[in-house]
Formats: C-alpha cells, sequence, structure tokens
C-alpha cells in the first residue's frame, strides 16, 4: 500500500498494488490506514510495499497495528546495488527512481532519530527526500517502479532463487527489528543499580566510581608512574615499552599473555571501565524506561549483513550486566544459542562430504578431532577457525596441514575466497550477499576473528593479503548471518497465535519473553526453526544446525 500523491503527509491516500505494481482498487485514505490494514491482515495478509520498514513500521506499531510481510525497498535496494558491485551507493526510495529515470541521485538523508510515542499520522512517513524533481513526482510510480526494477534485476541474478529469499529475510528481518524495538527487552533498573554499586561502587559526583580509581593507581603503583590513565591505550603502551615489554595493543587477549604486575588490575579496569561507560548509571537512564530497555536495531547494518544497533549497545550488554533482564512475573525467557554456526556453515556450503558428516554431530569439533586429529579437540578447532579466519603462524601451521589433507574441498573454498579477495575481486555469500569492493577493516566490516584464531589484522602494510583475510571469512560470517534471520523470520511466523514476543537477537543468539505456560511450546518452535532455516538455505544436507536452548526468568543464567 503505497501513497499516490506525491507526499507521505496526513493529506495523502493510500493505495493497493499488484505484485507487478498495477494499482489495485479504490486508494485509502491515511487516516484510515491502521484499521485499512489490520482489516487486510486478518483478510489475505498482502505484502506490503514501502521505501523503508524504520520510517513507517514504529508509527504502526504504536497504534497496534502489525503486519505479516513486507517488501522495504530501501533494504533490497543495498542487496541489489552490492551484488552489481556498487556497494556504498546511495539507496534510499529517492536514490533508486533517480537511478531509474537517470536524474541525478541525491545522498542518503541522515538515520533518522526514533519516532516519540504516540501515532502521529503526519510523522507516519515523511517527505520523500531529494530533488524537486524526485519529491515531486508521483510517489505511486515511484514505489512500483523501482519495485518492478528490483525484481527484476533479482531475476536476472546467478540464483534469483537463493537471492530473493535473502531479500525476503532482509525484509522480515526489518519488522522484526521494530518489533523488538516496540516491545523492549524486560529490565530491572533496581537490580542493575545494585549491580553497578557491587562492581563499581556508589556513583561520584564528579569522576569515575571508586573501584575504578582504586584499580587506576594500582595500574600506577605496577608501573612505578604516576598519572597514567589504564583508559589510554597510547598511555599502556609506552609504559609496557618503558619496562622493556614490547605489545602490539592494548586487547584483553594479548594482554593475558603478559607477564608483568600491571597486567590484573589493568585488565579488570578495562573490564569495569567497559561496564561504566556502555553500560553504567548515565546509559540505564538513557536507555530504560518503564521496565523496558528498547534500542534502534539496524538489520543488515555490518556488510557481513549482521545487525547494528543505533544507541543503546544492545548487541553488547555484559555477562554480568545481564543479570538485570528478568522477565515479567508469571513469564520467562526462552533463549537459544547456535552453537559452532560458522564451522557448520562452511561444511554445509563447500560441499565437503567429510566435514558434512563431522556437522552431523552434536560437537563438531569433538568429531573432526576423533575424525582426523587423533582426538585432540583444541587443535581441531584451531584448524577450522584458522581456515576460516586467515590464521597462518604458530599452532595453526601443522593444525592446517592436516586440514587441508583430510578436508581439502572445505579448506579450497575459502582459499578461493581469500585469492579473490586478494585480487581485488568480490565474493558473495550463499544467499547473495556481496562484499565491498574496497578493502575494509575488520572492526567495520564486523568480521572480527575470535581469540582462539590469533590476529588476522593487517601487518607491513599487506592490503591484498588483509583483504584474503577478509573475503575468506565473509563467505562464512555473511551466510552465518543469513541463516540466523531465516531462522528469525520462520520463528516470527511460527510465534503467531501465541501471547510470546521476541526481545532479543544477537548474531547467532535469540530470545523470546513468553508466558511461563507458553515456554515449552516457544523453545519447540525454536529448534523447529532452526531446522527449517538449514532446510530453505542448504537444501539436502548431513549438516545440523542445533542450538543450546534455554529456559530461564534471568537473561544471565540461559546456558
Amino acid at each position: 500500500m503505497v501513497s499516490d500523491d506525491g507526499s507521505w503527509h496526513g493529506s495523502g491516500r493510500w493505495q493497493d498494488v499488484h505484485p507487478d505494481g498495477r494499482p489495485a482498487g479504490a486508494p485509502v485514505r491515511l487516516a484510515d490506514l491502521p484499521a485499512a490494514i489490520t482489516a487486510r491482515e486478518a483478510a489475505e495478509h498482502p505484502r506490503w510495499l514501502w521505501a523503508a520498514t524504520t520510517e513507517g513500521y514504529p508509527a504502526l506499531l504504536r497504534a497496534g497495528v502489525r503486519v505479516r510481510r513486507c517488501h522495504d525497498v530501501e533494504l533490497t535496494e543495498a542487496l541489489v546495488l552490492g551484488h552489481a558491485g556498487r556497494w556504498g551507493e546511495p539507496r534510499a526510495l529517492a536514490a533508486a527512481w533517480a537511478r531509474l529515470t537517470g536524474a541525478p541521485v541525491p545522498a542518503d538523508p541522515p538515520p533518522r532519530l526514533p519516532q516519540p510515542p504516540g501515532f502521529a499520522q503526519g510523522a507516519l512517513f515523511d517527505a520523500l527526500s531529494g530533488p524537486p524533481a524526485a519529491a515531486g513526482s508521483v510517489a505511486l510510480e515511484a514505489l512500483t517502479r523501482v519495485y518492478a526494477d528490483q525484481h527484476g534485476k533479482i531475476a536476472a541474478t546467478g540464483q534469483p532463487g537463493r537471492f530473493g529469499l535473502l531479500v525476503a529475510a532482509e525484509s522480515a528481518g526489518a519488522l522484526v527489528g521494530a518489533e523488538m524495538g516496540h516491545a523492549g527487552l524486560p529490565w530491572r533498573a533496581d537490580i542493575h543499580d545494585q549491580l553497578l554499586r557491587d562492581l563499581l561502587g556508589p556513583p561520584q559526583p564528579v569522576g569515575p566510581p571508586r573501584r575504578l580509581a582504586e584499580l587506576a593507581a594500582e595500574v600506577n603503583a605496577a608501573f612505578g608512574v604516576h598519572g597514567l590513565h589504564p583508559d589510554s591505550p597510547a598511555e599502556v603502551l609506552r609504559a609496557f615499552s618503558r619496562a622493556g615489554i614490547e605489545v602490539p595493543n592494548t586487547r584483553a587477549w594479548v594482554l593475558r599473555q603478559v607477564e608483568h604486575p600491571a597486567v590484573k588490575p589493568l585488565l579488570e579496569y578495562k573490564e569495569l571501565y567497559r561496564i561504566w561507560t556502555a553500560h553504567g548509571w548515565a546509559w540505564r537512564d538513557a536507555w530504560v524506561s518503564e521496565g523496558r530497555f528498547r534500542p534502534e536495531y539496524v538489520p543488515g547494518g555490518v556488510v557481513s549483513g549482521r545487525w547494528a544497533t543505533r544507541g543503546g549497545g544492545a548487541l553488547q550488554v555484559p555477562k554480568v550486566v545481564r543479570r538485570a533482564v528478568v522477565a515479567d512475573p508469571g513469564w520467562r525467557f526462552v533463549v537459544a544459542d547456535a552453537g559452532q554456526l560458522e564451522p557448520r556453515v562452511l561444511a554445509a556450503v563447500s560441499g565437503d562430504a567429510r566435514l558434512a558428516r563431522a556437522g552431523a554431530a552434536g560437537d563438531l569439533y569433538a568429531a573432526l578431532a576423533a575424525d582426523s586429529f587423533g582426538g585432540d579437540r583444541p587443535k581441531a578447532k584451531i584448524a577450522l577457525l584458522g581456515a576460516m579466519y586467515g590464521q597462518t603462524g604458530g599452532a595453526a601451521i601443522p593444525a592446517l596441514a592436516v586440514l587441508r589433507q583430510s578436508y581439502p574441498t572445505a579448506f579450497e573454498y575459502v582459499e578461493a575466497a581469500a585469492r579473490t579477495g586478494e585480487a581485488g575481486g568480490l565474493v558473495r555469500s550463499w544467499l547473495g550477499r556481496t562484499c565491498p569492493p574496497a578493502s575494509t577493516a575488520w572492526r567495520e566490516a564486523g568480521l572480527e576473528p575470535p581469540e582462539e584464531a590469533g590476529s588476522a589484522e593487517p601487518q607491513g602494510g599487506a592490503s591484498g593479503r588483509a583483504r584474503g583475510r577478509f573475503t575468506r571469512n565473509f563467505v562464512i560470517q555473511a551466510t552465518a548471518a543469513e541463516w540466523a534471520l531465516v531462522l528469525l523470520a520462520t520463528l516470527r511466523t511460527a510465534l503467531e497465535g501465541t501471547r510470546a514476543e521476541l526481545v532479543l537477537f544477537v548474531h547467532d543468539e535469540v530470545g523470546v519473553h513468553c508466558p511461563a505456560e507458553e515456554a515449552e511450546r516457544v523453545a519447540e518452535a525454536v529448534r523447529a526453526s532452526a531446522t527449517k532455516a538449514g532446510e530453505l538455505l542448504f537444501g539436502e544436507t548431513a549438516v545440523r544446525f542445533p542450538l543450546d536452548v534455554s529456559i530461564v526468568e534471568c537473561y544471565a543464567d540461559a546456558a
């Protein structure tokens, strides 16, 4: 349903369209839109066509309206542009319409702040951004023609079935993200306050809490200096250098390998400092209200397809702070975590039958160890992570040699992706998400390796090898993100008819808040959705995608 008067304001009307974009039926006044959508949803579950889910769906949710399906033009445009090797170009409707009509392409508008509470018709959709030629055009024509153009481009990809699934899952994810932000994650501010006081001491009018000040003094004493700020990596590196210890950075896993009396208090300081600055009292006052933490999720906000958030840090809540995430009275959390997801994805996409057999086990690393590594599970894990993240030194060398010999098809899959990246080429996920054409830093790309894989960052200006490490993991991590997204979309449908609400999604972990009497049913729905996600992506495969499912009152108690 789209506006047919060239604007998104309250005076507009809204129009049904056929799948090919042709108008169907009489237009609907914006004032009647919530009732019209509710009636249509009950009758036939249409697919709603709109410029961006983030622009209008939150307002509909505040009006008590939910939809089952949509086509998000902006998210789809980003996928289509990426597939064509044009990653990062403007993707808003105004830009897509300009490209289609040969007009100058406007830049995308800056991210919008969350809408204030209450359903305001005038803010349901803001004016179509862009130059007068785009803003004054018929919005119905813009939406329907861009929609038709996108479907033509999807059909022209090498794998239209897969790419179409990616587009549908991305739009479904946008609906889930808006619904999660609307529902909010249950949060006990009183418990959070006590946690902070136990860890940090009471808040101070000026400066850091007492425990941070004490740890800073310990760090200074250990280095024999005064005035060193432990939160400054540059100062810490200089202090280690004066002590005759050269370290490349101040990451926790690097510091743990250093023998020096400053390391213990420094590690504790770093951990508590992050909690104080990222999830301390100021964070609570800004983000928690009426017993709920309501962040703004950004589906597809990372190049790999993983989600991001616009403020609030919802994807990085420390384990100790999760004690404040407590279900409502009589309700429970069903928390599911997909263990060993990326190695299982490699087994599925590579077509390596021997690795797929290991992927059929509950513990892939143990099965791998029994098959090829003499029962040495840590060595098997290092080998697989090293292959996916490009670690080529230390303990990974002999482990990788075993992996190359025993699982040559899987090994070659990531090696080929690395070679393509080193040569400046593009690689794609299983469903067709395409990596950026230019070299991207690990953190910006959201493809940071786990600590077990060691450092895989550029060294000595070896940009080609760095990009190879990036593309090597992109084909796996982006596909893992697709599996999780399809799981989320499938689960959302499975929960219809219950009182359960999706409230948490962190990469490969999903959380549902539900009445206690529905918890077992929800747990089964989560497991079934994981199985279905594997089938939808990979068809018949021996690889299993098991979940660790917990039913808990407090998020911190989840396995």
